[in-house]
């Protein structure tokens, strides 16, 4: 069996190195999967640069959170899976509804190895049932990004038919917000450097968009086309949260899901204060979550947006191109 393996220490693409294994057999309680799909996330490219907390850089790992395939073995005491189940992992092992009671950093992370190999060998409670509607290579795309959208969208202060909603860029969980809530009916608005990735959000429902680095000041651009925003999907962290502030309405709410930088934090204590608004932290969300997500998008036939899809042997090509700034969409890689 192939797998590749981020070795100890590195903290470049070149330090992915594709490695023939002995073929892992599950015990009790666990189950082999054939991955037939995985795709990638900025996460992946953090632990890649070993980002504090991200990775032990002293060990081996093999990375990446998400990915799909097939049941092909069960080991003894497994009664919820067959050979031939269609799975992808839930993200997180134990965080099952409300709060998650430990920390907790994921597959393809910190110790915890992934989904970049041929086969892998979970507790059959870290797995779910991929939707009806979606291939392999779609719902690859579903652990990370898209739980992380809907937790965004639907936790904290859930949307109804007439909320507004603001994604901040075209990264994987703005597309899938983008996506998901105008699956609940909301008005979506975005934002982007890009004329061209501004159009293709208006084509996948998008009301309007706003470029930012024509309008520096798009927070209060969105206010006054909107009356306020009732969520920000600010996926950038600090740095853009006095805008996405401005953006809401009183007593709004920021799904705060990336955190890059510590800039602007009077600016954001005074915003906070005086619009009652509330700033939610995301990470990635609960099996729960997971399986509602799940039933929405059979229902509604979402289709995530795969830009790219790599073979397996061209992973590190797969990771240099996600880290493209003119990525739109899901980068995939195919088994």
């Amino acid at each position: 069996m192939r797998r590749w393996t981020l070795k100890a220490g590195a903290t470049t693409v070149e330090g992915l190195v594709l490695e023939d294994v002995p073929m892992p057999v599950p015990g009790p309680g666990e189950v082999r999967i054939r991955v037939r799909a995985v795709s990638l996330n900025y996460r992946d490219r953090l632990v890649l640069q070993g980002f504090p907390g991200m990775r032990l850089l002293e060990r081996d790992l093999v990375p990446v959170s998400d990915g799909a395939g097939e049941v092909d073995a069960v080991g003894p005491g497994v009664e919820t899976w067959r050979v031939g189940d269609r799975v992808t992992p839930y993200f997180f092992k134990n965080w099952h509804d409300a709060q998650p009671t430990e920390v907790d950093f994921g597959l393809g992370g910190h110790d915890t190895d992934g989904m970049l190999a041929e086969c892998v060998v979970l507790p059959a409670s870290r797995l779910a049932r991929a939707p009806e509607s979606l291939d392999f290579a779609e719902t690859s795309t579903l652990p990370c990004a898209a739980v992380t959208a809907w937790n965004a969208l639907h936790g904290g202060r859930p949307l109804g038919p007439d909320s507004q909603v603001l994604v901040l860029g075209s990264g994987g969980v703005s597309l899938f917000a983008l996506l998901l809530a105008r699956a609940a009916g909301a008005r979506v608005f975005a934002t982007s450097s890009q004329d061209d990735k501004l159009r293709r959000m208006i084509s996948l429902g998008a009301r309007e968009g706003v470029n930012y680095r024509d309008t520096p000041d798009w927070g209060r651009a969105i206010f006054e086309r909107t009356g306020g925003v009732d969520k920000v999907i600010d996926v950038n962290g600090t740095s853009s949260l006095p805008q996405s502030l401005t953006a809401i309405r009183p007593g709004g709410e920021v799904a705060l899901v990336g955190l890059m930088s510590l800039e602007d934090a009077p600016s954001i204590a005074t915003q906070v204060l005086f619009k009652s608004a509330t700033l939610r932290g995301i990470a990635v969300g609960s099996t729960k979550m997971y399986d509602e997500l799940s039933r929405v998008i059979d229902q509604h036939r979402i289709r995530p947006p795969i830009a790219r899809t790599f073979r397996f042997e061209d992973a590190r090509d797969a990771y240099r191109a996600q880290a493209s700034p003119e990525l739109f969409g899901k980068i995939v890689i195919a088994l």
